[in-house]
């Protein structure tokens, strides 16, 4: 069986002016999963947000959260999620504790705040001060931290690791993982793609306003156009010939050649074991290595315009392979 979903968006649709920002979303989102959510700037990404949390009303379409209409009360859905805006503002004459105590309130719970201070990674000597005097790092924490207060059922975190130093990412990441392994639903909308792809179940990529591609990283990138390098350590520069076969083989692409290393780029699984024997029949290939192909090519790849039409023409090549 299926697990319920935490999201459910059914043509959703936003429009300002002549503007529309989010265009016919059709989105699941799984409870217990981390949901990666994507995309230029622009693409719609923060507009899904705030209708998702009640921030702004669609202009067309339907989505329920938790099994909560979106169109109903903002407030008491607001309730039962956790929310790290993009935009988040503290209050700088208000003390660290003091905002989780406001949020504390505002969800009508009694969690300690000691316990998201030490969860979130601000020390006890910084609690007890105002905001204002925060760094635009603690000022994440203690947004992350608004978050997690009353531990929600669903977290819903925008570029969450912004201003952040690389404990504060590896923070983030920590409480992502530990958060989903205890059944909580994370929607996580970043332009680190790193941190993407160590957390996320699925990711979801947005374009001009639609959504255009939802799938676990390592589908997508089966269906992305491939940039898997073949790197060969070799005893000796091959000759010029050797370059050339490589070339003209079926789904490898030369990228570089020096002295003791030659690399290609492999747009199918069977190329790279051609490759390495072509290559050793000439000169001795010492060692190999292949790199994947990364969550950056794959996010292109569903994003620029050129990229969308070279790989939309690998995928009905693959088809045409197939029949």
């Amino acid at each position: 069986m299926c697990p319920p979903s935490a999201i459910r968006t059914d043509s959703l649709t936003k429009s300002y002016g002549g503007v529309t920002a989010v265009d016919d979303l059709e989105l699941t989102v799984r409870s217990g999963e981390v949901f990666g959510f994507l995309g230029p700037n622009g693409a719609g990404k923060s507009t899904t947000i705030d209708l998702l949390v009640g921030f702004t009303a669609p202009t067309a379409g339907s989505g329920w959260v938790l099994g909560t209409d979106i169109r109903d009360d903002a407030d008491e859905l607001r309730r039962d999620v956790g929310i790290l805006p993009d935009d988040y503002a503290v209050f700088p004459e208000l003390t660290g504790r003091e905002h989780l105590r406001s949020m504390r309130r505002l969800k009508g719970n009694d969690d300690d705040p000691d316990r998201v201070f030490d969860l979130v990674g601000i020390n006890e000597a910084d609690r007890d001060r105002v905001a204002g005097e925060y760094s635009k790092g603690m000022c994440q924490r203690l947004a992350l931290g608004m978050a997690l207060v009353c531990e929600p059922d669903l977290l819903v975190l925008d570029e969450p690791t912004s201003g952040l130093d690389p404990d504060g990412v590896a923070t983030v990441r920590d409480i992502v993982r530990d958060k989903a392994s205890d059944g909580t639903t994370v929607f996580f909308s970043s332009h680190h793609l790193a941190e993407v792809e160590a957390v996320c179940d699925r990711v979801g990529i947005m374009n001009q306003g639609r959504l255009v591609a939802v799938d676990t990283i390592d589908s997508l990138r089966e269906r992305a156009p491939s940039d898997t390098r073949l790197r060969m350590r070799v005893a000796e520069e091959p000759p010029s010939h050797v370059v050339d076969r490589l070339s003209a083989q079926s789904g490898t692409v030369p990228v570089s050649v020096t002295d003791d290393e030659v690399v290609v780029a492999c747009e199918e699984s069977s190329a790279k074991a051609e490759a390495i024997q072509t290559l050793h029949r000439s000169v001795p290939v010492l060692d190999f290595d292949v790199e994947s192909t990364s969550l950056e090519h794959v996010f292109d790849a569903y994003t620029d315009s050129d990229r969308e039409t070279e790989r939309q023409s690998s995928d009905e090549a693959a088809r045409g392979r197939r029949t």
